[in-house]
């Protein structure tokens, strides 16, 4: 097949490498625009864009989709194409675009649809505490993930960050993606019941709140692993908590329990395992209590 590629993050690199290796003519490939990063705020061009680059493949960065321009020259490729295939892109796509591939829009969704439309479902997914994620390839309109279902596939959270969620459902996908391709089916509609929304992460909910119970914040350690970065103040400095234990047991909450960094909560114990301090590298809570006393007792915010 002659395809499009449309993707921003590491999530859609691998269905690119998979549609290349598969045999698939890449005609193009769109991706957000390089964007300003690090000390320097030098441009750094996403990782599909590197690898579309490196694989010889012509990248297209529109801004948006309002500019009537954009739309014309995403037409006038897609008029010799079989599909579109979209992977965590981070554009809105207007009827124009969806309509402009023979056979439409296909996007590859991180969640099992219709639980966790939007932004952020593999985040929102162990945030919620689900047992089961996966994949979905759905045909795309234009509602917010609402198009049929062309295939899903399962797999286990069972203890995970949602950075291991997005390598492995990366994988997945794409390999779901070329059996789609290879086997066409007939779209499903999605079922009405059980729709949840899975809105971008907002960095303010990674500030973990001890008055809810360890449990939930020990998924909210998992869920915003790498990023943004779950985080307690403690005893007035910010600290990242990236890896993190519960234990059972009465506490007050905010306040760590002993001098091992176990912190109250509203019911259960927080014990996190490994840390960041700011400018520092992520560490054991063994090798950061070495260097830095945190007595029973100090407060926890």
């Amino acid at each position: 097949m002659r395809i499009i590629h449309m993707g921003t993050p590491f999530f859609a690199v691998p269905a690119l490498d998979a549609l290349v290796a598969a045999g698939h003519e890449i005609a193009a490939v769109y991706t957000r625009a390089p964007k300003p990063a690090g000390r320097g705020k030098q441009l750094q061009q996403s990782p599909v864009h590197s690898r579309a680059e490196a694989l010889g493949i012509p990248v297209h960065c529109p801004r948006n989709f309002r500019d009537p321009a954009a739309v014309a020259e995403f037409q006038a490729i897609a008029a010799d194409c079989d599909v579109a295939v979209v992977a965590a892109y981070g554009l809105i796509l207007p009827r124009a675009v969806l309509d402009a591939p023979r056979l439409g829009c296909l996007n590859i969704h991180g969640s099992i649809l219709p639980r966790w439309r939007g932004a952020a479902p593999i985040q929102r997914a162990v945030l919620a505490g689900d047992a089961i994620t996966g994949v979905t390839i759905m045909q795309m309109e234009e509602g917010l993930d609402t198009g049929p279902m062309l295939a899903t596939a399962e797999t286990p959270v069972n203890g995970k960050t949602s950075g291991d969620l997005f390598t492995e459902l990366a994988a997945i996908g794409a390999d779901l993606l070329l059996d789609v391709l290879a086997h066409p089916r007939a779209a499903v509609p999605q079922p009405n019941e059980g729709v949840l929304l899975a809105p971008r992460i907002d960095k303010a909910e990674a500030h973990l709140d001890v008055s809810l119970p360890a449990a939930a914040l020990e998924r909210a350690v998992r869920a915003f692993n790498p990023a943004p970065g779950a985080w307690l103040s403690i005893a007035g400095e910010r600290v990242k908590i990236l890896a993190a234990g519960v234990e059972t047991g009465a506490a007050a909450a905010g306040v760590t329990i002993d001098d091992r960094l176990g912190i109250g909560t509203a019911d259960g114990i927080l014990r996190p395992t490994i840390v960041q301090r700011a400018g520092k590298p992520a560490m054991p809570v063994k090798a950061l209590l070495n260097g830095w006393r945190v007595p029973a007792g100090t407060p926890i915010a």
